[in-house]
């Protein structure tokens, strides 16, 4: 997983260590006003890499009610662009929890987990800016509420295809 902010001073420093599809990823949402975005799910061509964008509006719920996710074609880049806070939840996936639901054969490339009390995971906080890179090994559960309330969240998704970045 790799966790930072658009608005960071090394934000550019960032971007440079990364693998070309996933530095543009970034720089589109940095660059891209997402707040303004349409809701939907948009083909999205950054270089060579033919990626989906996700324009998502949301809303933040307790943990308890949320599954565990993981995807294996593509590298799932998920910025908060609005609202909030939220919690994100991640943790390596070692394939010991139940499988609930399995889309990997899908263009959706998702597979929800059960909820396990013996999960050990690892939380982020995220507001506006802030951005997370999950990739396959990395099991997530976005879109926690912080706090007692559920909060409203535009969320976009930058679906990156994993090949693309090991060429």
């Amino acid at each position: 997983m790799i966790y930072g902010n658009i608005n960071n001073e090394f934000f550019e420093t960032h971007c440079a260590l990364l693998p070309g599809p996933l530095a543009l990823a970034l720089r589109y949402l940095k660059n891209n006003d997402m707040v303004k975005a349409e809701p939907g799910v948009y083909d999205l061509q950054l270089g060579k890499s033919e990626c989906i964008l996700q324009v998502l509006d949301l809303k933040t719920s307790d943990r308890a009610t949320l599954r565990p996710e993981v995807h294996r074609k593509y590298i799932d880049v998920q910025f908060l662009a609005d609202g909030g806070p939220e919690e994100a939840a991640f943790w390596n996936d070692d394939y010991s929890l139940d499988v609930d639901e399995d889309l990997l054969s899908t263009k959706r490339d998702i597979l929800f987990y059960k909820n396990s009390d013996n999960t050990k995971e690892g939380r982020i906080y995220l507001t506006p800016g802030t951005f997370a890179c999950y990739f396959p090994w990395d099991v997530h559960v976005p879109a926690i509420q912080t706090g007692c309330e559920s909060k409203p969240i535009r969320k976009i998704v930058i679906k990156v295809p994993l090949e693309d970045c090991y060429r």
